[in-house]
């Protein structure tokens, strides 16, 4: 079919394929098309379902047991609804009563000692978890069984209405020298589906920000769960062996890339000169 004579060709519109931005929209007079202003709707309906859509606790169960695994265990916050949720951040960050007690019953005393807990937490984005949780925890477990250290893991736990801090109180029930949490983020308008990973060496409750190593854009449209896998088998690596977490550790897993090549110098820093060669 045809372009009718009024239509301008977009340059930019061949770059659209390469990006999620919203770049090359185009205009009609003064205004965005219609297609762009439907399309942008769109995006902004899915982020406001991400962050309010529960999670489906038996089908995400179903899909593990399916895989292989044990089921997790389920936890709740504070928070008693999504409203209390949204409103209340500070009671996200807290198992409610039932849950903590179902922790400590996991185990006769002394409660065995785990090096890592993995924590799934529903967060802002359910959408981002029931996506993207299984090839992460798959794609990171093949990464632990080839590792030179035996890694004993925890139960696995998911946590309704939870946010990052939570899983430094479930680290510390399970007696886990480390945690990482799974949680959605925030969803964006392009990206409804992101999920972040946090880690905490030695958690327990009342841990700040600074104590966690964070990656974030964890889909198949931005870090893909095999790559988000291999930095984080690397920051657990050196957590463990280091003993420590968050601004203290840095992640120094695309050093070899050309970039951070230690042989490479920036064009702005000039070589000192040697002054015997010249007297």
């Amino acid at each position: 079919m045809k372009k009718p004579a009024f239509i301008t060709e977009n340059p930019w519109q061949q770059l659209r394929s390469f990006t999620d931005a919203r770049i090359g929209l185009g205009r009609a007079g003064v205004s965005l098309p219609t297609e762009q202003l439907l399309a942008f709707q769109l995006s902004h309906a899915q982020a406001r379902d991400a962050v309010h859509f529960p999670l489906d606790l038996d089908a995400f169960e179903g899909v593990f047991v399916d895989a292989g695994f044990d089921a997790p265990i389920r936890l709740h916050s504070q928070a008693e609804d999504r409203m209390t949720y949204l409103q209340r951040p500070d009671l996200g960050r807290l198992l409610n009563e039932d849950s903590a007690e179902r922790l400590r019953q996991c185990f006769d005393s002394p409660a065995p000692s785990f090096d890592l807990a993995l924590v799934i937490v529903d967060g802002l984005s359910s959408t981002a978890v029931a996506r993207n949780t299984l090839p992460f925890i798959t794609a990171l477990c093949e990464q632990l069984d080839s590792s030179k250290y035996d890694w004993t893991l925890a139960p696995l736990a998911v946590v309704e209405q939870g946010r990052v801090a939570i899983g430094d109180e479930v680290g510390e029930l399970l007696n886990a020298s480390i945690v990482l949490v799974l949680v959605g983020e925030r969803p964006g308008l392009s990206s409804p589906d992101s999920l972040g990973l946090y880690m905490t060496w030695g958690p327990r409750k009342g841990l700040s920000d600074a104590m966690r190593n964070c990656i974030s854009n964890v889909r198949p449209a931005g870090l893909k769960p095999e790559d988000a896998a291999r930095k984080a088998f690397y920051l657990l690596d050196e957590s463990r062996q280091r003993k420590l977490s968050g601004v203290k550790l840095k992640d120094r897993s695309q050093d070899d890339v050309l970039e951070h090549d230690s042989t490479s110098r920036s064009f702005l820093i000039r070589p000192l000169e040697d002054k015997s060669e010249k007297q």
